[in-house]
């Protein structure tokens, strides 16, 4: 982009009007010319009022429309007097104590030597660089007029407006500095502006008054070019701004279009976030920084938590290192909005030391920042309707969740402290009602209820189920086999047995499959399901079979498994089945101590 050209305009008029400086200071540079026999009760062009009402401006009268809209396009404030109301020449100085002025807002305000005024014979007619007076200014009788545009040196503006409880656009840029080289060239076309459009054949152009009194210095500046060409784009933009960015076509380059395919064996994030949003979770985007007491309520290890040195609020004072403590705390305020169902996720990194951590072009040299996936669920299973109970969501809700998100991989949820890469109790969840996510022997996260000292600390009517898990190993999920269709029946055999009640069904189960794909005798079992789970109360002691009449039953209890065989070559014989259901029971009662039920 490029900042509009204006042609100067014809001057038909020698009349100049005095300008004095006496604060080289305050203002470095003022340019100004006289305008007469204009219209000023024309009306501003609509495509003007359209831009300035999207600018955040209102359409006042055509004069001060047109010195604010150049304003905006060139970056240069500007102010018109009205010239039948100057009392005298023009005079730059700073303000003297006790004087007042009437501003263009009508509020009256007392000025002192450390506020720079633009005065006439008369007193101050405006505030130097933040706004004009009210007795100088235009109206719609306004024939005359004065035009300025000048250089302000910032640390003469700066603060001032803030000791009369307001600033304006003008103030605004002036603080932070402007072009000083830009006055002439905004005043040229200011004055294009206003002839073209409050213009008549009356209209008399002066020429430019410049004054330069102080400016500031630029000196050279010696920069290596090692220090600026980094990459090769560097060095593309050095050639662009040389040859001009306007001067290149505004067309996108032709390229020859290819196909780009993506594994069937890996999928994205963005994957796993469809997912989430079909089975009715909604996305959340909470901040990186958290309160340091949510770190050491969620079970992080206070060595690994990463403190920010300079942050953007007292409370958020370091990184995090899980996401549920976020999803929490949007729970407890939809909570206090009356939402009674909530279903929320979100996708970000999470943050911890790691002194194997290297640099790298997304990490920091030190620092651990997987993605992880956090899903929170609360209040009704589903959603109020005539056709089904309400109930509250539980534990095997929101794992069906997590099963489906992640399929085809089949994950295992298990309570034993044998576990890879964690420990066996998160500290955000509720003892006996939470689970690690195992996917290959390793733990990729946790899911269960909250902790009630959690429920209790974020004043929760009830607990919510949530699960957080890792990313990354959820996205290879392998390229997809193909498998014969079947030729011949399947057989079905159910075994169930007595086991010690501590070993956790899913432990047996895993164990079973593991036998079925490793022994060859056990080719022909396709599948292993776990379809029961019984214990027996002590009170049921006394009236059960001879089986379970011994004390030690009530130790124990009942898992059935259903055993699927197939063969792809041959029908099975009843004789197969039985043979396969036999090893089974023998490998239970070696590797478990189960006793097969009769």
């Amino acid at each position: 982009m490029q900042p509009p050209q204006s042609d100067p305009v014809a001057v038909n008029s020698q009349e100049r009007f005095p300008v004095r400086i006496d604060a080289p200071d305050l203002c470095g540079r003022f340019s100004g010319r006289v305008l007469r026999g204009l219209d000023a009760r024309a009306a501003t062009p609509a495509w003007m009022k359209r831009r300035l009402e999207h600018s955040g401006q209102r359409s006042i009268s055509a004069l001060v429309d047109i010195s604010n809209y150049v304003m905006l396009e060139v970056g240069q404030p500007s102010h018109v007097f009205d010239l039948h109301k100057v009392r005298g020449g023009l005079q730059v100085r700073w303000g003297r104590a006790g004087e007042k002025i009437t501003l263009l807002n009508e509020q009256t305000v007392e000025i002192d030597t450390q506020v720079g005024v633009v005065a006439d014979d008369s007193g101050a007619e405006a505030i130097a660089g933040i706004m004009g007076g009210l007795s100088t200014s235009v109206s719609l009788d306004t024939t005359d007029v004065y035009l300025e545009a000048a250089f302000w040196w910032p640390e003469a503006i700066q603060g001032r407006p803030r000791r009369y409880n307001f600033s304006t656009e003008a103030a605004h840029r002036f603080e932070r500095g402007v072009d000083f080289a830009r006055t002439v060239a905004a005043l040229e076309r200011l004055t294009q502006l206003i002839v073209q459009i409050c213009g008549t054949n009356k209209t008399r152009i002066g020429p430019i008054d410049d004054t330069v009194v102080h400016l500031p210095r630029r000196d050279p500046v010696d920069l290596r070019w090692e220090r600026l060409q980094r990459v090769e784009v560097d060095l593309i933009e050095e050639v662009g701004r040389v040859y001009g960015y306007a001067r290149i076509p505004a067309e996108a380059p032709f390229a020859r279009a290819r196909m780009r395919t993506r594994s069937e064996g890996r999928r994205r994030a963005h994957d796993l976030r469809l997912a989430m949003a079909r089975a009715g979770y909604q996305e959340l985007l909470n901040f990186s920084f958290v309160p340091e007491s949510w770190e050491s309520e969620f079970g992080a290890d206070a060595s690994r938590s990463i403190r920010v040195l300079n942050p953007i609020a007292a409370q958020y004072s370091v990184m995090r290192s899980n996401l549920l403590a976020g999803l929490v705390a949007n729970l407890r305020y939809n909570l206090n909005r009356q939402a009674s169902r909530v279903r929320t996720f979100e996708i970000a990194s999470v943050f911890a030391r790691d002194p194997h951590g290297a640099d790298g072009a997304e990490q920091v040299a030190g620092i651990a920042q997987p993605c992880h996936l956090a899903a929170l669920a609360f209040g009704p299973a589903e959603e109020e309707q005539w056709g089904l109970p309400q109930r509250a969501v539980d534990f095997f809700d929101v794992k069906g969740d997590l099963e489906r998100l992640m399929f085809p991989l089949e994950a295992r949820f298990s309570t034993m402290g044998n576990l890879t890469g964690g420990a066996a109790m998160h500290a955000a969840l509720r003892p006996g009602r939470c689970a690690a996510v195992v996917l290959n022997g390793d733990t990729i996260g946790w899911i269960g209820e909250l902790h009630p000292r959690l429920c209790k600390s974020f004043d929760l009517p009830a607990a919510p189920v949530v699960f957080e898990v890792q990313i990354s190993p959820l996205l290879q999920i392998g390229t997809p086999a193909p498998q014969p269709v079947p030729r011949f029946p399947a057989l079905v055999r159910d075994i169930a047995v007595w086991i010690d009640s501590a070993v956790p069904a899913g432990e047996v189960l895993e164990d079973l499959r593991a036998l079925a794909s490793s022994k060859s005798s056990l080719a022909a079992v396709r599948a292993v399901r776990l379809f029961d789970v019984f214990r027996p109360s002590p009170d049921s002691a006394g009236d059960a079979s001879a089986e379970r009449a011994s004390g030690l039953l009530i130790k124990e209890k009942s898992l059935a498994f259903r055993i699927v065989l197939q063969d792809t070559q041959r029908s099975l014989a009843e004789v197969d089945a039985d043979a396969a259901r036999a090893a089974i029971a023998e490998h239970l009662l070696q590797r478990w101590g189960a006793r097969v039920r009769q």
